[in-house]
This record gives C-alpha cells, sequence and structure tokens, in this order.
C-alpha cells in the first residue's frame, strides 16, 4: 500500500478527496498538475532534462507546447516535493508507471476514485482550471496567469476574470469620501431641522398673534362707532 498524497498548501477539501483516492503514480501527476497547471501531455511526457531542482525551474519546449511558445515554469514547493519523490523511479522521464510514461489518465483508477471521492463530471484538464482558479482568487493578475499558463492569448484567460473581484474592491476606492464631501456640504446649505416640539410652539405663537390682532380690531372699530354717535 502506497503513501497517502501529502497536502498541498491552501488546497480544497474536494481537490484532496480526491487526490486521497487516486493510485500513487496518478495522485503524484494530479498534485503537479494543481501546483504548475501545465496541460497532462507535458506532466506526462516532462524529462528530467527540462527541470533544473536547484533553481526551482521547468521549461516546456516550443513544438511541446499548444501555444507554440516556450513556457518557463516556476516550482513552487509542492511541485518540488512531487519532483523529489519521484527522483530515481527513470532515467528520462519524471511520472511513469511500470516503466514507461503515463500516456492516458483518464482511466478506470481516474474514474473510480472520483466516485469515491464523490465528484461529478470532473476531467483531467480541469486540474489546471482549478489552479488557475486559485491563482486568481488569491491575487494573480489575468496577465501573470497567462504567462505562468501558457496561453496564447489574454481573451483565454479572461474566463476567470469573474473570479478576480479582489481587484474591483481596490480600486473601488479610489473615489472613497468624494461622495461623502459633497453630501456633507449640501447638507451644511439646508436649513437646520426643526423639531416637532419646536414647531408646535411656533404654531401656538402665531395662532395667539393672530387671536390679538383679531381682537384689537374689534376694540378699535367699535370705539370708533362710539365717536360717530
Amino acid at each position: 500500500m502506497c503513501n497517502p498524497p501529502r497536502k498541498i498548501g491552501g488546497i480544497t477539501d474536494e481537490a484532496q478527496r480526491l487526490l486521497n483516492e487516486l493510485p500513487k503514480h496518478l495522485w503524484l501527476m494530479a498534485q503537479f498538475s494543481l501546483a504548475t497547471g501545465l496541460r497532462q501531455s507535458n506532466v506526462s511526457y516532462l524529462r528530467w532534462d527540462q527541470v533544473d531542482l536547484e533553481r526551482g525551474f521547468a521549461w516546456i519546449h516550443p513544438d511541446q507546447s499548444k501555444s507554440g511558445k516556450a513556457i518557463n515554469v516556476p516550482l513552487n514547493n509542492d511541485a518540488l516535493s512531487v519532483l523529489q519523490e519521484v527522483q530515481g523511479d527513470d532515467v528520462h522521464y519524471c511520472f511513469v508507471y511500470q516503466g514507461k510514461p503515463v500516456e492516458r489518465t483518464s482511466t478506470k483508477a481516474w474514474h473510480a476514485a472520483l466516485k469515491r471521492a464523490g465528484i461529478e463530471n470532473f476531467r483531467w484538464h480541469d486540474l489546471r482550471h482549478t489552479w488557475a482558479s486559485w491563482h486568481v482568487q488569491r491575487g494573480t493578475s489575468l496577465q501573470e496567469l497567462q504567462e505562468l499558463g501558457g496561453w496564447s492569448s489574454y481573451e483565454m484567460v479572461l474566463r476567470y476574470a469573474h473570479l478576480a473581484s479582489h481587484h474591483l474592491k481596490r480600486v473601488a476606492g479610489n473615489v472613497d469620501g468624494t461622495t461623502g464631501t459633497n453630501l456633507v456640504q449640501s447638507q451644511k446649505k439646508r436649513s437646520p431641522a426643526i423639531s416637532s416640539e419646536a414647531l408646535s410652539i411656533m404654531v401656538r405663537r402665531r395662532e395667539s398673534k393672530s387671536f390679538d390682532k383679531n381682537l384689537f380690531l374689534k376694540i378699535k372699530i367699535n370705539r370708533n362707532k362710539k365717536r360717530v354717535t
């Protein structure tokens, strides 16, 4: 029985469940894919002469890349741990099974592992999408993601733009306080608010003045009448 896969830092519970159910040769490849975002063919045929463990880099040649361009692959700690695990298994290829590169990953073992993990509608290529999603959610820009993943155009990484709300939150503060200042200034120009108690007093005073004025007019009219008679 092989050792269980190491936990990847920040990995989701769903991904960890899948890794726990995969046979060793597949979980090593899956962990490496989740750490680097490389396509399945690039992982399957990755050679040791394409890896520099000391510098922490791997590279994909242009004829191995879907975009036709070379890809420099920085290896994080999780990726390096996987390569150290498989080091010595084969002279030429990093990932082998029974002495040969693992050409097929969508096997009965893969689908059985998905079923045991309770995961549906998940392909091997979705490991790459998972890797990209994690990057964007943790602050990697779409331009950086394009370079890391070796996509040929910026439009191809726009599918992950909806996960990059963190940058919208940051730039929202660029106009923070402008509308608030205008609101305060506009409130200063308005008449001060009058309480209901003060309003009641004003009404009573006006009614009192109106009553006094009417009474004064009546007295004045009566006096004039007396003078006439």
